[in-house]
């Protein structure tokens, strides 16, 4: 008698699509940590925009005269920068937009970096180590990699020179206007003899707190 031999039932593996959910699922754009940290900066820039002096007080023109002397033109600028730093600050970014969108490369050049950052070291999975041609870098590797690219970047192309002519005009037309503008009238939150305060001392605060909310959440 002939024995029958059992039947071969079928194996599916389905290793393959959980993997791919995985991996689609980790992505830097869909993590939580990702969601929390464009949120926060939101919050940051509208918490800054909401200490901005009204614009006509800025641009206001009987309150334009002639400094007596580099003292005072010094005195002008320190007054009026602790009064307008967020006007300022505005004007300064206005300035660099508008230099890097009539010089496409760098602008392309700029957000190619800032995405490499974002996707490969800031948001990227502890787990999930970069692979480029078959071979794995580690954090230490990568962070030496995104170094080394922006610093070609910026100081072996054109993208750094633009930058740094954006930000010469732009401070040079900051101290213009503080210079002229007699801060007579204007009437400061903060006392005399204070400290100056930071450029950037309107974000500080949030920029604390978000920090500390995306590390958390990450």
């Amino acid at each position: 008698m002939a024995s029958s031999s059992p039947a071969i039932l079928p194996i599916s593996n389905p290793q393959t699509t959980t993997t791919t959910t995985t991996n689609a699922s980790t992505a830097p754009i869909a993590t939580p940590a990702f969601r929390a940290f464009l949120s926060n900066i939101t919050d940051t820039v509208r918490h800054g925009f909401s200490q901005r002096r009204p614009w006509y007080e800025l641009v206001d023109r009987s309150a334009f005269s002639k400094p007596d002397s580099l003292s005072d033109a010094t005195h002008r600028i320190r007054r009026n920068y602790s009064y307008f730093r967020v006007n300022y600050l505005s004007c300064l970014a206005a300035v660099l937009a508008v230099s890097l969108l009539t010089n496409p490369f760098a602008l392309l050049a700029l957000l190619t970096l800032l995405a490499a950052w974002i996707y490969l070291y800031l948001f990227r999975p502890s787990d999930s180590p970069l692979v480029i041609l078959g071979r794995s870098f580690s954090d230490t590797e990568t962070l030496g990699l995104l170094i080394l690219s922006s610093v070609v970047v910026v100081f072996l192309t054109s993208v750094g020179s633009v930058l740094i002519s954006a930000l010469m005009v732009g401070i040079a037309i900051i101290c213009a206007h503080g210079a002229f503008r007699a801060p007579e009238d204007l009437f400061l939150d903060e006392p005399e003899g204070a400290p100056a305060a930071g450029f950037l001392s309107f974000l500080s605060g949030p920029a604390a707190s978000n920090a500390s909310a995306v590390a958390a959440r990450g």
